[in-house]
């Protein structure tokens, strides 16, 4: 870890070369999205149906998004190959869009996570490093997963802010929902906010392939997400002609309707127990396991209809 903060100011400081002697102080946000723009340059991100698989690299990404019977795809994708100039890492991230401007909530938050994550993380990291009572070399996985947390925390929470004072974009009735992967080395970081789905194929004993899902769907009927919903007023119920699909409604229950607990914009329930806070997890990878499969609920709830996947090796 600690190399990676090195290495980091390292990129700092030639970034401030290039700018000029007049503006040698570069912060942490401008190195992340330069670092951004030289991936896009040298094709290391796609956003785009196609494959991705950097020169040398043992990674490999197959990305497919179809547009549905419901008009326009609000869907959208991005994966980062070698993210952060790390050559052992890679984020991939779904996003769905709803309401009048998702498909615009959910590019922008695309364009944004990335670079804000890995800032946030480079932060976190060098201030767990000065911590003069945080030993990184013990508890590695405990204290990798902590830090990606915290890091994931902020950039939501950054992301959702700037998006509500976005003058060009309309989320007080749109917003999206975001689920992305970082694989770092041997594990690979979860972060879920929304219903979208992240499964791991793993390699049974006997030689099948078994799928292990590795996110909750955030529906409004979970109990903890419904307790919250309704401690802040909101309502969860469903209408008459959609028995089963439990929605947010404001305390006169006739809009918005959502049916995830958890998403970016959506300002108008915002106060009303939906949440932008991301749900870490960690996982590592062992030799039976063989890729993760992240689909948008189109994806898994109506596979006919297409919407969006992506495949990470």
């Amino acid at each position: 870890m600690g190399n990676f903060s090195t290495l980091f100011n390292g990129l700092a400081s030639s970034f401030s070369i290039k700018r000029g002697k007049n503006q040698k102080n570069v912060t942490a946000k401008q190195v992340s999205e330069a670092m951004a723009k030289e991936a896009k340059k040298n094709n290391l991100i796609l956003c785009t149906s196609g494959i991705v698989n950097a020169d040398g690299s043992s990674n490999f990404v197959s990305q497919y998004s179809k547009r549905g019977q419901k008009g326009t795809n609000q869907d959208c994708f991005i994966v980062w190959e070698e993210f952060g100039c790390q050559e052992d890492m890679i984020f991939c991230g779904v996003f769905d869009g709803h309401g009048p401007w998702g498909h615009f909530v959910a590019k922008q938050v695309r364009e944004s996570m990335p670079s804000s994550l890995l800032c946030n993380w480079q932060e976190t990291l060098a201030l767990t490093s000065l911590n003069a009572n945080c030993d990184l070399t013990s508890d590695k996985i405990l204290q990798r997963l902590d830090i990606w947390k915290q890091s994931y925390l902020k950039t939501c929470a950054t992301i959702d802010r700037e998006l509500e004072q976005h003058n060009k974009i309309d989320s007080y009735n749109s917003g999206t929902t975001a689920l992305s992967i970082v694989r770092q080395g041997e594990s690979i970081i979860i972060a879920n906010v929304g219903d979208s789905r992240a499964v791991l194929a793993t390699t049974s004993d006997d030689g099948r392939l078994v799928p292990v899902q590795l996110t909750v769907d955030f529906k409004p009927n979970l109990p903890q997400e419904a307790e919250r919903i309704v401690q802040c007023k909101g309502q969860v119920f469903c209408l008459q002609d959609e028995p089963g699909v439990h929605r947010v409604w404001l305390p006169d229950g006739e809009t918005p309707g959502l049916a995830m607990s958890r998403a970016f914009g959506d300002y108008c329930v915002k106060d009303y127990g939906l949440i932008s806070v991301p749900e870490v997890t960690e996982r590592n990878i062992s030799s039976k396991d063989q890729f993760v499969v992240l689909a948008t609920d189109g994806g898994y709830h109506v596979v006919a209809f297409g919407d969006h996947i992506i495949v990470a090796i």
